[in-house]
C-alpha cells in the first residue's frame, strides 16, 4: 500500500498525471518555478525517489531521462483511501464519519461511483432498497 505523497512528490506526480506522457525534470522544474522557486537537483532528486518508490517510470534519452506515471491519480487515491479504510478498528464508523465530511459535490460523485459500478455487474445495496429487519 503507498504512503501518502509529500507536498513537492505530489506536485510532480499531478504534473505528470495531467500530462499524461513521458516528462523530463526540466518541463516539470519550468512548470513548478511558476509557483515558486525550486533548484533543479531538487526535482530531480524527487523524481528519481518517485521512480525509487515504483510511482514512475523511466526511459534514458541522451543524457536525460523521460519519466511517466506507473499509475493512475484514480488508483493512488484508492489505494490512500483502502488503506485508511482497512486501518480502522471498526470500518464501518470509519466510513460513516467520512460520509458525514463530504461535500454535496462529492456525494454527488459517490452516487456517479456506486452507479457505474453496478452497471460493471457488482450490486450494491443502497439505504432506500436494502431489507428491514422485522421484530
Amino acid at each position: 500500500m503507498p504512503r501518502p505523497l509529500g507536498e513537492l512528490e505530489d506536485s510532480v506526480m499531478t504534473r505528470v498525471w495531467r500530462w499524461n506522457r513521458p516528462v523530463t525534470v526540466r518541463e516539470v522544474l519550468e512548470d513548478l518555478r511558476a509557483e515558486r522557486p525550486i533548484a533543479y537537483t531538487t526535482v530531480m532528486t524527487v523524481m528519481d525517489n518517485l521512480h525509487q518508490k515504483g510511482w514512475l517510470r523511466r526511459r534514458q534519452e541522451g543524457r536525460a531521462y523521460r519519466y511517466e506515471a506507473v499509475s493512475t491519480r484514480a488508483a493512488y487515491s484508492a489505494a490512500l483511501m483502502s488503506e485508511a479504510w482497512s486501518s480502522s478498528d471498526f470500518a464501518a464508523a470509519a466510513l460513516v464519519e467520512f460520509f458525514n465530511r463530504m461535500t454535496p459535490e462529492q456525494l454527488e460523485a459517490l452516487r456517479d461511483a456506486l452507479r457505474v459500478v453496478q452497471l460493471n455487474g457488482v450490486h450494491v445495496e443502497t439505504a432506500e432498497r436494502a431489507p428491514r429487519e422485522t421484530h
